[in-house]
């Protein structure tokens, strides 16, 4: 953890994956993130690998650095409980539909007649101002939505999803990005905002920065979608003993590259000296490489290629990040005790404040864990949060008792 964002009070009222990872960036900054549960917790602590049935492992990764409070705002003590949380924070920030806010006192006018210079962020699938602002939105279907279980097609052409939850994580991140901006705005002017980053827009907004292509121009010049990243010789190529990723990029890159395949015939011409030509024709370029790369083993390859600055990559799995020279390196999974989960491996934020010591993570927290004390900061007497608890408006965790062993 870094302490950028230290004295910055973030409201979380997000669940599932994408506002989690967005509150958890903050969080990873210093903010101090008050994540606000249901009385039955995080729909995604269930989601296994788990030892504990509430703890599972995409839970304990996109929440550590918060405090957990578990609190049922559909009841009107849970709202109002909420709403004195709010008046301490900074920043309020969820991923429902507006309507769903609403529900809970949660609405933008609500926070805002509480706190009135509050940072309200939000991302619901889809901006409110179009047909689909009433629609769910779940990472398959802005997935098939957005064009990109299309663009990730078999070779067949039927569109397949991407095996990753990266419309939650793109739009989280727009969401991070949407509460710096508005915090910062405050800062110069002292008033707080409403920051809307839907989903479907976010994703959109995202992919299509270079597959826009011709239609960039009016009236269009050419079809949808970076010829570059389309073309049939654009992939992983087989070398003698497996796979290898090479991308020489630049006029010195492919002058080098065809020196070093005996080619120095092919350097001279205009298909390799004209970045315009080159573009045009970059399939033919990587069927070169393409052709050249069954000579070598992936070592050898990576050796000579390395030693010429020409961009390449062996191709790892998931299982081979775990033991990668550069990612132990810089220490990016580390081995923790958590005080309920035992021996456990998580992420570190992939940022580095230079200069800087960064502290402890702070685990990712069981159910209302915290209740007790963000209640107490927020005003509420002991006897009042024992009330709370006891009417079944809020919920604090019990005693943590014996945490697990290794396993």
């Amino acid at each position: 953890m870094h302490d950028l964002l230290s004295g910055i009070r973030v409201v979380d009222l997000t669940t599932i994956v994408l506002g989690p990872y967005a509150t958890q960036v903050l969080g990873d900054m210093g903010a101090d993130v008050i994540k606000i549960e249901p009385l039955t917790g995080d729909l995604f602590r269930t989601v296994r690998p788990g030892r504990d049935q509430d703890m599972g492992a995409g839970f304990l990764n996109c929440n550590r650095n918060k405090r957990s409070v578990a609190l049922d705002l559909t009841r009107k003590e849970g709202r109002e409980a909420l709403h004195a949380i709010l008046k301490t924070a900074d920043v309020l920030m969820h991923n429902m539909r507006p309507s769903s806010a609403a529900r809970i006192g949660a609405s933008y006018a609500e926070a805002k007649a509480v706190r009135p210079d509050i940072v309200y962020c939000y991302a619901p699938g889809f901006g409110q101002d179009g047909p689909y602002a009433a629609a769910p939105a779940y990472d398959d279907t802005i997935q098939a939505a957005s064009g990109l279980a299309a663009l990730n097609a078999d070779s067949e052409g039927a569109p397949r999803f991407l095996p990753n939850i990266i419309g939650d994580k793109v739009g989280g991140l727009h969401l991070a990005l949407a509460a710096l901006m508005g915090v910062i705005g405050r800062m110069r002017t002292g008033r707080g905002c409403c920051i809307e980053a839907p989903m479907f827009e976010s994703v959109v907004s995202f992919l299509m920065l270079e597959q826009l292509s011709g239609h960039t121009f009016r009236p269009p010049i050419g079809g949808v979608g970076y010829e570059r990243l389309q073309s049939p010789n654009r992939r992983p190529h087989r070398t003698k003993d497996g796979y290898i990723a090479v991308l020489p990029y630049n006029t010195e890159h492919w002058t080098c590259f065809l020196e070093l395949i005996g080619r120095a015939d092919m350097a001279r011409l205009d298909l390799v000296r004209d970045p315009v030509v080159r573009s045009r024709n970059i399939d033919k370029l990587y069927k070169v490489v393409a052709e050249a790369m069954p000579a070598r083993t992936t070592g050898e390859w990576l050796s000579v290629l390395n030693a010429a600055d020409i961009p390449c990559s062996r191709v790892n799995s998931f299982a081979d990040l775990l033991e990668e020279e550069h990612l132990k390196a810089v220490e990016m999974f580390e081995d923790i005790d958590h005080p309920t989960e035992g021996a456990t491996r998580v992420l570190r934020s992939p940022f580095n404040v230079i200069g800087r010591a960064r502290e402890l993570d702070a685990p990712a927290p069981r159910l209302g864990e915290d209740t007790r004390v963000v209640l107490e900061e927020a005003g509420f007497s002991e006897g009042e949060i024992s009330l709370l608890i006891e009417s079944g408006a809020a919920q604090a965790a019990a005693s943590k008792g014996a945490k697990h062993g290794a396993r």
